[in-house]
C-alpha cells in the first residue's frame, strides 16, 4: 500500500488526474479503473474519478498483482515498420480491430501482438496489456506504436499526451476544399441522436485538426492531417462536420460510397516521437494501402 498525501499545488485536481501525476507508472486510465475498483482510497474512503482532491487528503494506492487477460497469442501476418527491445511500430491495415471485444474476440492487433512479442508485455496499471499506446480506428490504416515494456509505455503515453508526438494522415475526402490550410478547432462528444457516433458539440472535449491540402480534383480533395488531440473517430468527425467527410466513412458520410471502398479513404503515413528510452529522434513512414493507391491513380486519369 503506497501513501501520498496532496499538496496545496495539488488542491483541486481531480483524483484520476493527481493518481497519474504522482505515479508515473500509472496512466490515468488505469487510476480511472483502480478508483472504481477500490484500490485507490481517499482518507480512509472510496471517492469518485471526478473527486476533487484536497490539502492533506491522505491518499492510499494498493499494490495490485498484475492478472493476465484471457487472450490468446495468434500468428497474423503483421507489416511491422520498426522493432527493438523498448519499441514495436506496425503498419496496420484497414479491417483490423486494436483490441478484442465483443463480436471481435480474436483476430485483433492484440493477438498479433502477442505472439511477436511473447512474454515482453506492458503490465501498467494492475493488468499485463500489450502495451498498445495509442488507436486507430478499424478501418483506418496506418502506423500504430506498441511499447514493449512498462517504462516504454509510460514514457510514451506521457509524450502523446503532451502533443510531442507528430501524427500525420493523409484523407481523401469529398468536396473541394478552398483553403491550402486550416484548423479546426471544435470539441467533440458522444452524439445525443446517435450514442455509437461522435459528434461535435459544446460539452465535448477540445479536439483540434490542421488540414493542409495536397491535391484537388474533380470533385475531391487529397489532404494531408496533422492531429494535436487524439479523440475518439476525431478526423472523421471534424472533416464530415465541416462539410468534407471521408470517402469510404460509411458512417459521417451519409451512407455514400462512390468508389466502392469497404473502410475510409484514412491513412497514418508517418510518426514522429522521440524513442521512450535512447531518446533518439524517430521518423517512421508507411506507404498508402494498395486500394487507396488505386483510387488516386483513377482520379489522376481524369
Amino acid at each position: 500500500m503506497k501513501e501520498y498525501i496532496v499538496k496545496q499545488e495539488d488542491v483541486g485536481r481531480r483524483l484520476d488526474s493527481y493518481i497519474s501525476s504522482i505515479n508515473n507508472e500509472i496512466t490515468r486510465t488505469a487510476a480511472q479503473r483502480l478508483i472504481d475498483e477500490g484500490h485507490i482510497l481517499v482518507n480512509g474512503k472510496k471517492q469518485k474519478v471526478a473527486y476533487k482532491v484536497n490539502v492533506n487528503d491522505i491518499i492510499k494506492i494498493e499494490e495490485v498483482e498484475a492478472k493476465t487477460i484471457e487472450l490468446k497469442a495468434q500468428e497474423i501476418p503483421i507489416d511491422i515498420v520498426y522493432e527493438d527491445k523498448d519499441i514495436i511500430v506496425v503498419n496496420k491495415p484497414k479491417g483490423m480491430v486494436v483490441h478484442p471485444a465483443n463480436g471481435n474476440p480474436d483476430g485483433t492487433l492484440v493477438n498479433a501482438i502477442m505472439a511477436i512479442c511473447k512474454d515482453s508485455l506492458s503490465g501498467i496499471g494492475g493488468e499485463i496489456r500489450p502495451g498498445i499506446v495509442h488507436r486507430l480506428d478499424k478501418d483506418t490504416s496506418g502506423l500504430l506504436i506498441v511499447a514493449k515494456n512498462d517504462m516504454a509505455h509510460v514514457k510514451m503515453s506521457e509524450q502523446i499526451k503532451n502533443h510531442e508526438v507528430k501524427k500525420t494522415y493523409i484523407a481523401l475526402v469529398r468536396g473541394i476544399v478552398k483553403e491550402n490550410e486550416a484548423t479546426i478547432d471544435m470539441p467533440i462528444g458522444r452524439s445525443q441522436s446517435d450514442r455509437k457516433k461522435m459528434a461535435v458539440t459544446k460539452n465535448g472535449k477540445n479536439a483540434v485538426t490542421h488540414i493542409k491540402v495536397l491535391k484537388r480534383y474533380d470533385k475531391y480533395t487529397l489532404l494531408q492531417v496533422n492531429i494535436e488531440t487524439g479523440r475518439t473517430h476525431q478526423i472523421r468527425v471534424h472533416l464530415s462536420h465541416i462539410g468534407y467527410p471521408i470517402i469510404g466513412d460509411c458512417v459521417y458520410s451519409n451512407g455514400k460510397n462512390e468508389f466502392g471502398v469497404v473502410g475510409q479513404c484514412l491513412h497514418a503515413k508517418c510518426l514522429e516521437f522521440k524513442h521512450p528510452i535512447t531518446k533518439k529522434e524517430m521518423k517512421l513512414e508507411a506507404p498508402l494501402p494498395e486500394y487507396f493507391e488505386k483510387i488516386i491513380k483513377e482520379l489522376d486519369k481524369n
